[in-house]
């Protein structure tokens, strides 16, 4: 699980801020949660290369605009990316590369909509309509752990054992 983006841009930290909040949980042990910052198709080539288990499954959480209202969240295939309409605060077109690892890996996008995104200035903080997403964003990358692992985060959830403070239905400690 890889979240992209800068903090530093206002909405662009919404990435990192959801994994954040998954590091906080209690994974399966070969689920890896990484904030891949602003270096995601370098980071995520190398991260896939490297690995010591083959992945089988890359979740990118990461802001995208699809026309939705600030705070929607959606979940995208490569395939659903046309050329150029996924590019991070630098202009990078990161569509290209998640089409090349499409046919070996599993590639899930979890997508907010972003109020504001501040490039070249900085801004830190997200707006409270993206803020609000995060429950709801880790919520659904449990789900989709849940349908890859079966029951083990469920099961997880149940018996309490998520780490952090008191339980939400999103799975977030508050």
């Amino acid at each position: 699980i890889a979240g992209c983006g800068n903090p530093l841009f206002g909405d662009d930290g919404f990435g990192p801020a959801v994994v954040e909040e998954l590091k906080k949980l209690q994974l399966p042990d070969n689920v890896k949660v990484i904030d891949a910052g602003l270096g995601a198709p370098h980071f995520l080539f190398t991260l896939i290369e490297d690995a010591e288990v083959p992945v089988k499954k890359l979740v990118i959480i990461d802001i995208a605009d699809f026309g939705g209202n600030p705070g929607d969240v959606t979940k995208l295939r490569p395939e659903d990316l046309p050329p150029g309409a996924y590019r991070d605060a630098h202009s990078w077109d990161l569509s290209e590369p998640l089409q090349r690892l499409k046919d070996a890996i599993d590639i899930t996008i979890i997508g907010c909509q972003p109020k504001r995104v501040t490039a070249p200035d900085f801004e830190i903080g997200l707006s409270d309509e993206v803020a609000s997403a995060i429950p709801r964003t880790v919520s659904l990358v449990l789900t989709l752990l849940e349908e890859h692992y079966g029951t083990t985060i469920a099961d997880m959830r149940k018996e309490g054992k998520e780490t952090g403070g008191e339980q939400t239905t999103a799975g977030c400690s508050s």
